[in-house]
């Protein structure tokens, strides 16, 4: 699998370029600014990239632009953004892009299985979102009216990128009930039941869109 990395702390880069190879994934280009970024998406189109929130020149949010921007260029691209902080903009944009999208804090890095499994799920096509992102980004008094606590409980971690089957095992819920608490979901947020590979992505973003009153 063809990685394009971006990080600007030289150390943490080089980690990350050593653990991904360990892990046989192949970085085809590791750079540390906004525009190299681009540029290595768009010359690679690498299968996934792994993206650092603040890039120079601006060290603000240089390297998520240039993310998006490449997606917008290369539809589907997927991006799994790293970043020492939750920021509640950033994650909606990513989740308007559909599927093939993560949002990790940079201390996840730590747990290299839980950092390759989610790295691996984006470039399959489907989300990888930080519990402690999905925290504060899914808060009370932000839930849209008549998603009840279990909902809201199955709407979290499938924001998460988990499959029915291992929803269920967190919940203690069989898988069939957990297919029947993301249909109602689904309804209540107004998503109709047409093909859609991208309706619980739909969902999540849905529920971040909502503003009470």
């Amino acid at each position: 699998m063809r990685v394009v990395l971006a990080e600007d702390l030289y150390l943490l880069r080089t980690g990350i370029e050593r653990m991904l190879h360990s892990y046989g994934f192949e970085v085809v280009a590791a750079v540390d600014t906004g525009p190299d970024l681009l540029e290595a998406l768009l010359t690679h189109r690498p299968d996934v990239a792994v993206v650092d929130v603040r890039l120079p020149p601006t060290n603000t949010d240089e390297g998520l632009r240039a993310a998006l921007t490449a997606r917008e260029r290369i539809p589907g691209l997927p991006v799994l953004i790293l970043s020492q902080y939750v920021q509640q903009l950033y994650a909606r944009e990513l989740l308007a892009g559909g599927g093939g999208v993560g949002y990790l804090l940079k201390d996840r890095v730590s747990d290299t299985d839980e950092f390759v499994d989610a790295l691996r799920r984006v470039a399959a096509g489907g989300t990888a979102v930080d519990p402690d992102v999905i925290a504060q980004l899914l808060a009370p008094g932000r839930a849209p009216a008549g998603l009840t606590g279990r909902e809201l409980d199955v709407l979290a971690l499938m924001a998460q990128g988990l499959s029915n089957a291992v929803i269920g095992k967190r919940l203690f819920l069989s898988e069939g009930s957990v297919s029947k608490y993301t249909t109602q979901i689904f309804t209540k947020l107004g998503l109709d039941a047409s093909p859609d590979t991208h309706r619980r992505v739909l969902a999540v973003l849905a529920y971040l869109e909502h503003k009470p009153g």
